[in-house]
């Protein structure tokens, strides 16, 4: 006897046996039950789905002997010849090969006469949407007025491509792909019904690969039952796809993770090794980032039956939530390049470079070069190197040094240095964002750095980087005195406070640290509690114990506070090398003093005096007297 495949052997044969698609089947079901039959349908959903399935059950249920039934029995002629393919009065057409209007117009003479065995003449015709416009055009008045006998059923992949005058005419069911979870229920069912030993594993596996296809899916069950020689093994089917075996990706994951770019570079050299393209490399990448921010948002959306969900979920806490999304579009991005590349192992590597490269660094963890200036670097770097203007390492961030006129600069465009009054803490994170340059429509002199040199400069060798702690601008300096002249004794009960001493022993940093909240947050790196740092102000830190107090007005992060204190609490105790407590207080009025607030009165200051500054320039000032000349609003940018 022929063997015959599992899609065809398990084609059902009922609206019952159908696996998914219930809303189509309800209506179905309830139009044939109640007797009101249209004479078009119209089945659109991706490649195996349903939609001949479907097709031919509506013929059973129009020709069944019993009558017109959501139920056809499957025994009387009628049915059994359905299911054969030899009914009379059931004609496929394939629209893929018969596109002509000749191929139409011969069907549709023959729609005039009535049925010959059955109750009506049922035409399907499949992918309808490769009809030419002259064949739509032939059939459009039979479709919309046919003979009493006749019933249309249509099927496509692309209704796009159906004109609006056919859509118009029908019915329209549009079937869903099916879920991975109804796909291993269906095939479960199946090797239980042949008798095949199987690994439940090896089902969820199958049920991913098929991508919603239930006839993908029998079709890779038939080979995985060849390839386990009779039985279906998690094993065998891993070895047998290859590509859903993801576990070269969260080996590119891991080494962006860990800044290893040798590791990152081995692991897209064995993608080649495996057989896959790089095209679908970066498609699964792209695949996985997005259940990793599945995960980070809403971590019980991920199936239990997820292949390999441990792994998803591990690297979801080990990358942070920003940086999933930045690599997210790197991966689109560098997908759409990738036919621009020289060819694609340059594209796929490039890409992962560039991930590398975007990844964000603390500022701490910058190493310097070879023969070069201290690893701590100042935030804030120099316009141009000035030799009168070395300081002694003693001076502070918010004295100044005496500004030297330059001399004119001979490119159209102003460069303003605007007072050194921003904390260091607050220009490192807006450098990130703002584009050092600004764009004005005057030449202006380029004015020397009025701040302390970096470092790194020759003349001023001798300089003291400038410590993480000295963060805050003079008019915030009264607050960090008042923060940091609080003690242990008079926050909390004597048998409850920590000398200097045993503070010391949990960890060296927690003892230096001096109350410069805007400065730690700045310093440290923290995903989605850096919100609730950002927009909380210190009021204690006693005893390894830090009290915070957040305004009301910041709903978003009164509803999230218990989950927010935990990571930061987690952050912070990381940080320190110490358990660390964190408790949030809610309070109605504003606070002035977070680092929220702290680099935003910075960034309009600097703003103000950058407008200022290219107002009183006499360059510009000439040009708006003598010919005019306008500064575009926001076109003046700090640097």
């Amino acid at each position: 006897m022929t063997y015959q495949v599992l899609a065809r052997k398990w084609r059902p044969r009922t609206f019952a046996q159908l696996v998914g698609q219930e809303h189509v089947i309800k209506a179905l079901s309830n139009a044939f039950a109640s007797g009101r039959l249209h004479h078009a349908w119209l089945l659109t959903g991706t490649r195996g789905v349903g939609k001949t399935t479907i097709a031919r059950i509506m013929a059973k249920s129009l020709n069944c002997e019993t009558g017109v039934t959501a139920e056809p029995c499957g025994v009387c002629s009628a049915c059994t010849q359905i299911d054969a393919g030899r009914f009379v009065d059931l004609l496929e057409i394939d629209a893929a090969s018969n596109t002509g209007i000749d191929n139409i117009r011969e069907v549709l003479d023959n729609a005039q006469y009535a049925p010959t065995a059955g109750r009506f003449k049922v035409y399907i015709i499949d992918e309808v949407h490769m009809l030419s416009k002259s064949a739509f055009n032939a059939m459009l008045k039979t479709l919309e007025e046919p003979p009493g006998h006749v019933k249309f059923i249509l099927a496509t992949t692309d209704p796009q491509k159906v004109p609006i005058t056919v859509l118009s005419r029908c019915l329209q069911f549009s079937l869903r792909q099916m879920t991975p979870q109804q796909v291993s229920g269906h095939l479960n069912n199946v090797l239980q019904a042949e008798q095949i030993p199987f690994e439940p594993a090896s089902l969820s596996l199958l049920g991913h690969a098929a991508n919603g296809s239930m006839r993908d899916a029998l079709s890779l069950l038939d080979q995985a039952i060849a390839y386990g020689s009779g039985e279906v093994r998690e094993e065998g089917v891993r070895a047998m796809l290859g590509a859903v075996d993801q576990g070269y990706l969260f080996e590119i994951l891991r080494a962006l993770v860990a800044h290893d770019g040798p590791a990152m570079m081995a692991a897209a050299e064995s993608i080649a090794q495996r057989g896959l393209s790089y095209e679908s490399a970066l498609h699964e990448l792209a695949h996985v980032l997005h259940q990793i921010a599945l995960a980070q948002v809403v971590p019980g959306a991920l199936a239990d039956d997820l292949p390999l969900r441990d792994d998803i979920l591990a690297m979801a806490q080990a990358l942070p939530a920003e940086e999933t999304q930045l690599y997210y579009q790197i991966a689109l991005h560098g997908r759409r390049d990738l036919a621009l590349a020289p060819d694609e192992f340059a594209g796929f590597s490039m890409t992962l470079m560039r991930m590398l490269a975007f990844a964000p660094v603390s500022s701490g963890s910058i190493a310097p070069a070879t023969g070069s200036a201290p690893a701590t670097i100042p935030a804030r770097a120099p316009v141009a190197p000035t030799p009168a203007a070395a300081a002694p390492a003693s001076a502070t961030v918010s004295t100044p040094a005496p500004a030297v006129a330059a001399p004119a600069a001979p490119a159209m465009a102003a460069v303003v240095t605007a007072p050194a009054v921003v904390p260091t803490s607050a220009v490192a994170a807006v450098a990130e964002t703002v584009t050092p340059v600004m764009r004005t429509a005057s030449t202006a002199p380029a004015a020397e750095p009025d701040y302390d040199p970096a470092p790194w400069e020759p003349e001023a060798e001798s300089a003291a980087p400038i410590p993480a702690h000295e963060h805050f601008q003079p008019e915030y300096e009264d607050v960090a005195q008042e923060l940091a002249a609080q003690s242990v004794a008079h926050e909390l009960p004597p048998e409850q406070s920590a000398s200097p001493a045993e503070v010391s022993v949990q960890g060296a940093n927690y003892a230096d640290f001096n109350g410069d909240w805007h400065g730690l947050v700045t310093d440290m790196r923290m995903g989605a509690e850096g919100m609730l740092a950002q927009q909380a102000e210190l009021v204690s830190w006693n005893n390894a114990h830090f009290q915070l107090r957040i305004s009301r007005s910041n709903q978003a992060l009164a509803t999230r506070a218990l989950d927010l204190q935990e990571k930061l609490r987690q952050a912070l105790s990381t940080h320190f090398g110490v358990p660390i407590q964190v408790s949030a207080q809610m309070i109605d009025a504003t606070i002035e003093h977070t680092p929220a607030a702290i680099m935003q009165r910075a960034r309009e200051q600097r703003q103000e005096e950058a407008e200022l500054a290219i107002q009183g320039d006499p360059f510009v000032q000439a040009m708006v007297q003598e010919f005019g000349a306008i500064v575009l609003p926001g076109s003046i940018q700090p640097i």
